[in-house]
């Protein structure tokens, strides 16, 4: 007859899908009841109606049922207590307090953090922000994203998410997975279409609660989605993190490149290593003939890399969304294989290459 320990074994393999972590480990498994060939088991979970409650009852019965001598296989699921509540937050904490330094921004964490900034709005920042950190994802890395663009934040929209709320737990938040990134907003905790009138202090206090607030678990590298220009958050960035790189984005147009210019000098003077510059908009490609356009000038990158002794890391061309798709490009698009490329060569900048065969 199978034992107790051999259920509890076999359950170290079953993780809760937002945190990654074993549902053992993390004292989720309550009960376990041996009779003859039937376990029950009962789960308990951090919230009633937890939307992941079918994935981890699932896995619980697959890896009871392969147990040799497990025939039949009851699988309860509760919801923890305030108490046990309490008790998860303080696990995935790792018994830290709220108020000390995050694991993220520890300097051994681990932790590549890239900035992507521009010099103005409505250069498509946030779009390459958030295939840049899909591209990253598709090639083996952990990917983090704050959507530090308090004001204008868009990734949950772009990613396809804005109506989804992450999961909070005794004050601490998990954060919304979508295609391998983990990714955090200020959208998730407005209400909707309501302007955010805070002060600089008030946002700085927001974006560390994104360090310290969210269980980010695992990351290999962090994207940040700066506003743009060169106010509060990015200055609160540069004091936050020393050590991060940043990638400034740029349209071919003469006045974007000029204030693009600037959001890197910012950079510099913080001693933040510009990796190199990303020209969006660079070209419209005609489906039929490939012959390019070049709607909004030429040059506008480049001069942006020349200026700030980087290089230019790639030319992304005009999507048609026309038809109201959202702006994720699949690999088989013109866009997609660019960022695929952009993504290559950001793990090299970053020295990253390492990391994507570790895991």
């Amino acid at each position: 007859m199978v034992t107790k320990e051999q259920v509890l074994e076999a359950l170290r393999d079953v993780e809760d899908p937002e945190v990654h972590r074993s549902i053992v480990e993390l004292d989720m498994v309550k009960r376990v009841e041996i009779r003859g060939d039937r376990v029950e088991v009962e789960v308990l979970l951090t919230v009633t109606g937890c939307p992941l409650r079918t994935t981890i009852e699932r896995n619980v019965r697959e890896r009871l049922l392969a147990l040799e001598g497990v025939r039949e296989v009851d699988v309860a699921i509760g919801t923890m207590t305030d108490e046990e509540r309490a008790q998860f937050a303080a696990k995935l904490r790792g018994g830290r307090e709220p108020q000390t330094l995050p694991p993220i921004l520890k300097p051994d964490s681990g932790v590549t953090f890239l900035a992507i900034a521009s010099g103005k709005g409505g250069v498509g920042k946030s779009t390459v922000t958030a295939n840049l950190a899909r591209a990253l994802a598709r090639a083996g890395l952990r990917v983090g994203l704050i959507d530090a663009d308090i004001y204008g934040f868009s990734i949950p929209s772009i990613f396809g998410v804005p109506e989804r709320k992450p999961t909070v737990i005794n004050d601490l938040i998990l954060p919304i997975e979508v295609s391998g990134v983990k990714l955090i907003s200020m959208h998730f905790f407005v209400p909707e279409n309501n302007p955010v009138v805070w002060r600089g202090p008030m946002l700085g206090k927001m974006l560390r609660n994104f360090f310290g607030e969210v269980h980010w678990g695992e990351i290999d590298v962090m994207l940040l989605d700066l506003p743009p220009g060169t106010g509060d958050i990015a200055l609160d960035v540069h004091q936050l993190l020393p050590k991060s790189k940043e990638l400034i984005v740029t349209t071919p147009q003469e006045n974007a490149a000029e204030v693009a210019v600037r959001a890197g000098v910012m950079g510099l003077r913080t001693n933040h290593e510009i990796i190199g510059v990303v020209e969006n908009l660079s070209y419209f490609a005609c489906p039929c003939c490939n012959e390019r356009s070049y709607l909004f000038g030429r040059g506008g990158g480049r001069r942006v890399a020349e200026a700030l002794r980087t290089d230019l890391l790639a030319e992304i061309p005009v999507a048609d969304l026309s038809d109201g798709r959202r702006a994720i490009f699949g690999d088989d698009t013109p866009q997609g294989a660019a960022y695929q490329a952009l993504a290559e060569r950001v793990i090299d900048r970053l020295g990253l290459r390492a990391a994507t065969l570790s895991h």
